[in-house]
């Protein structure tokens, strides 16, 4: 059997002294949807931080197709596509502008960046400056330059914070579309429903370990809830309060 696309086994973090990620062994096979799901601190962008390479792990192992990120730094990235929970932009650029300099770092064609402007409905912004878009509107731009390259692996943290019921569909509409063609997608999320609707597989996170992970119908299975949130409560219920998770 071939190895995984991700893997991370043993990963240790710490954080100011603080064990953020705590013996951490995750697979992630290509082609697969995984949803990291958990309370703030849990430990959810850390993973996606140290899986694009822009934090390291104290110890353990993260390889993405076989490779580590101190082999080859420069293939490393190519082979990633990262969304950030935020990102400051600069004033006075557009959405165009911006995503173009993201695509010359990426050897990308002008072509791929009027592609995705359209796929991400910010084809008509104009002359628009990114800076004074909305939340949601921020929020597509960066999933657009997430996707640009068309990378084997998506990195998203959060990725629908300010997004309206209709781009949160689009949204698992396309992750789907970009999935059954090959791209493994790993994103966080607060929102339940949008983990049950998309991922093929969910990690649920406390304390900085995987406490649950497995299909949502694994879970309420193994909860006997009848859905992502009740399967949520129900462990909470089992396991004590909300706090740390």
């Amino acid at each position: 059997m071939p190895d995984p696309l991700v893997k991370l086994e043993g990963v240790k973090k710490s954080i100011k002294k603080q064990v953020v990620i705590n013996a951490l062994d995750l697979n992630v096979e290509r082609g697969q949807v995984l949803a990291l799901c958990g309370g703030n601190g849990a430990g959810k962008s850390t993973i996606l931080r140290m899986i694009a390479g822009i934090s390291q792990p104290d110890s353990g192992i993260i390889a993405v197709q076989g490779l580590r990120w101190k082999d080859d730094r420069k293939r490393y990235a190519e082979l990633i596509g990262y969304m950030p929970d935020d990102f400051r932009f600069g004033t006075g650029l557009t959405a165009c502008e911006t995503l173009a300099f993201w695509a010359s770092l990426r050897g990308v064609s002008k072509l791929r960046v009027q592609e995705v402007l359209e796929e991400v409905g910010l084809a008509d912004t104009g002359k628009k400056s990114v800076s004074s878009f909305s939340k949601g509107m921020r929020q597509r731009v960066l999933f657009a330059q997430a996707l640009l390259a068309k990378p084997p692996i998506v990195l998203m943290d959060e990725p629908t914070n300010g997004l309206d019921p209709y781009w949160i569909e689009t949204f698992v509409r396309m992750v789907k579309e970009i999935a059954a063609n090959g791209q493994t997608v790993i994103f966080s999320t607060h929102q339940l429903h949008v983990a049950e609707a998309l991922a093929d597989r969910i990690a649920l996170l406390r304390g900085g370990h995987i406490e649950l992970e497995g299909s949502s119908v694994q879970i309420r299975e193994q909860l006997g809830a009848r859905g992502l949130q009740d399967a949520f409560a129900e462990w909470f219920g089992l396991t004590g309060s909300l706090n740390g998770f």
